[in-house]
């Protein structure tokens, strides 16, 4: 077991070495910024598929899932206790109407522990919710020589800790609810850039400098069925729910001069603080909306699994009185998940990679950003592996995402993504009967 842990925390310090900013999305730029968990890499390389719960893999988008039935192997006194950690590395191709760019960036995904007890299971753990990371820069309509009107740039985001907590209600049939802590803080700043008469910048630009702290908490909840309809196949559905939550934003604002050089490296010469509590922002409410998912699918267990999983949120509830845009409407936003593994023997003990699983499936998302009237929307496809490793089921899992989001119409941009993805699943005992006193 302890071997088990130190391999978990090298994966953490390694993943968290290599990490920069979270995302190079310049779809950040919007409300609390992009999307950073989406589940475990057994779930992403299905497509984003979550419905399915077993006794070896955590899931962490369904509560209902720390609890289930014990294993047969171990006389049906209990369950393992299950470790996993994750992490992803993204390469973006950032294509606009005329221009192109790349970027690259390596995150921590989540680490997590679920312990059973009898009927019930306990999860807990930590992950990204949220990420920002941008640096944009807006050209000037009035000309046409290539001149800058803006520069913008972010970082931050939000993160996540959780406490979790399923029961098994009767064979199959388990619910869970999961208690999340979100904290962090957005930072972000916007030069508006002036020129004298003869079309050259001035020496000294102005610079706004925003800093968002963000704390909250919120709940979700779950619900997990899972019966045999035949001798070998087995249906398996899952529900969740978050009720519309608050995050309380503690604000600060200042204007400053700055002198920009021809590298675009930037000097403060004076800052001035804005008086936030004067205009009533000083501190804020942010509505985090209201979401739902619910997917089914069959299989037979321990051999193949095929599902759909469809989710929606009531994105146009969002709102956030520090920052506003005429330029965007948020829409509500939904998603489609398909897909699906296939094991070729389990219990093979002649061949190592018949006893991997294999993974696939695709996704299709409206994000319920609305930018220039162009809703935002994504696609795309994921491939998987699960390797086994040492002993008890655990394993090394290995996923490959492409895709695209955004679109080049309306001078907006697309992301061309390719999502390398690691995780480890790791099993042990640490209640068992004693047989011999």
């Amino acid at each position: 077991m302890i071997k088990k842990l130190v391999l978990v925390f090298i994966a953490v310090f390694a993943i968290n070495s290599y990490g920069q900013e979270g995302t190079a999305s310049p779809y950040s730029f919007y409300g609390i910024g992009s999307l950073k968990f989406k589940g475990t890499v057994e779930n992403r390389s299905m497509g984003g598929l979550s419905i399915y719960t077993d006794s070896i893999h955590i899931n962490l988008r369904n509560p209902a899932g720390y609890a289930g039935k014990n294993l047969e192997m171990l006389a049906g006194e209990s369950r393992p206790v299950k470790f996993t950690v994750g992490g992803t590395y993204s390469d973006v191709k950032l294509k606009g109407s005329s221009e192109s760019a790349k970027a690259s960036t390596t995150t921590f995904d989540y680490l997590a522990l679920s312990v059973p007890v009898g009927k019930f299971g306990f999860g807990f753990g930590l992950m990204p919710f949220t990420s920002v990371g941008y640096k944009l820069q807006s050209l000037d309509s009035n000309y046409d020589d290539g001149r800058f009107s803006n520069k913008f740039q972010g970082e931050g985001g939000l993160n996540k800790a959780f406490l979790g907590l399923g029961y098994l209600i009767t064979d199959g049939l388990s619910v869970g609810i999961d208690a999340h802590y979100n904290f962090g803080n957005i930072q972000n700043s916007n030069i508006a850039f002036t020129y004298d008469d003869d079309g050259n910048a001035t020496q000294y630009q102005t610079r706004e400098n925003n800093r968002s702290d963000l704390s909250g908490l919120n709940i979700n909840l779950g619900l997990s069925y899972k019966t045999m309809i035949s001798p070998k196949l087995e249906l398996v559905s899952g529900v969740t729910y978050t009720p519309e939550s608050n995050l309380g934003s503690k604000n600060e604002r200042s204007i400053s001069t700055v002198i920009v050089s021809s590298t675009g490296s930037e000097t403060v010469y004076s800052t001035i603080d804005t008086d936030l509590e004067s205009l009533g922002l000083l501190k804020t409410d942010l509505v985090l909306p209201s979401k739902f998912s619910i997917g089914a699918g069959i299989g037979e267990p321990r051999k193949w699994f095929v599902g759909i999983e469809s989710e929606y949120q009531k994105t146009s509830d969002f709102s956030n009185d520090l920052y506003s845009s005429t330029e965007v409407k948020y829409e509500n936003s939904s998603s489609l998940s398909i897909g699906g593994f296939y094991i070729p023997q389990y219990n093979s003990f002649t061949s190592y990679f018949k006893r991997a699983v294999y993974r696939a499936g695709i996704h299709f998302e409206n994000t319920g950003l609305n930018i220039e009237n162009e809703s935002i929307k994504e696609f795309g496809m994921s491939f998987g592996v699960g390797l086994p490793v040492g002993s008890f089921f655990s394993n090394a899992n290995l996923g490959l995402e492409l895709g695209k989001r955004g679109t080049t119409n309306s001078n907006l941009i697309q992301e061309n993504f390719i999502n390398f993805q690691i995780s480890l699943s790791l099993n042990d005992r640490w209640f068992q009967k004693r047989k011999f006193d």
